[in-house]
């Protein structure tokens, strides 16, 4: 069976939170900060590597994660400044340097993902064999997700940002939720190339898969049963949000 590392991307400071003193991972949800279900969900994989990205109030996200996990073998990366999900993931490079295996991408504040999905989702990378496998998700309202573009067979053809979206794409309703499953040594070599040519000047991980795509790498993509799954927590709404979820 393939070797797994997870890289939890946790480096936010959620300016829509409305407490600069805090870190938006450590806002509790359910009683809980909300970084901890995730965690919980990858321990669960029994990874042979978690690399937490930190950024805005680092030493309070550490030294929470070391007193709540000190059993796991979390090693922690630094990402300042905050230049994109691509950018984050780089910063993961030296602690994965002697791993070769597979990588899941994670986020701090997405707390609501079973294991159950991410399994099927480790589960359909290695069916396919692929570079690269994204979960996606059907919303009703889709504004700010990237955009899942599929050909007329139905295969993934490319991931467009709702900044970079033309009218028509973002009328499409399935989404990118960023969790991915990648294969190492492609990802970081198409790490390399990626640039900020985009609206928000920010490196993209998506820019990875037309990367993909253009090298005729198999990139595949499965749907979660359950779409409130993949939502992230931006806001003090969505937070009450999650709490009515997790508590189903």
């Amino acid at each position: 069976m393939t070797k797994l590392a997870i890289v939890i991307l946790a480096a936010g400071q959620g300016t829509r939170m409305k407490d600069p003193s805090k870190a938006k991972v450590l806002y509790p949800v359910s009683g809980k900060p909300m970084i901890d279900y995730v965690i919980k969900r990858a321990a669960e994989l029994t990874p042979e590597k978690i690399v937490l990205i930190v950024g805005y109030r680092k030493e309070l996200v550490i030294e929470h994660i070391q007193k709540s996990f000190p059993v796991s073998p979390i090693e922690f990366a630094l990402q300042e400044p905050q230049l994109g999900t691509g950018h984050a993931v780089m910063q993961a490079e030296t602690c994965l340097r002697n791993f070769t295996g597979n990588v899941l991408i994670l986020y701090g504040d997405v707390p609501m993902l079973s294991g159950q999905t991410l399994r099927k989702l480790i589960e359909s990378h290695a069916t396919a064999r692929a570079a690269a496998t994204v979960l996606t998700a059907d919303l009703q309202d889709p504004t700010g997700y990237g955009r899942i573009i599929r050909s007329a067979n139905g295969a993934l053809e490319k991931i467009v940002e709702h900044k970079d979206a033309t009218e028509l794409e973002r009328s499409v309703k399935e989404v990118n939720s960023g969790i991915y499953v990648f294969d190492k040594e492609k990802l970081f070599d198409a790490l390399e190339n990626i640039t900020p040519a985009n609206a928000q000047g920010e490196y993209y991980l998506t820019d990875v898969i037309g990367i993909f795509r253009k090298k005729g790498l198999t990139v595949a993509a499965v749907k979660a049963d359950k779409p409130y799954e993949i939502l992230g927590i931006n806001s003090l709404d969505q937070l009450q949000e999650a709490e009515a979820y997790l508590g189903k």
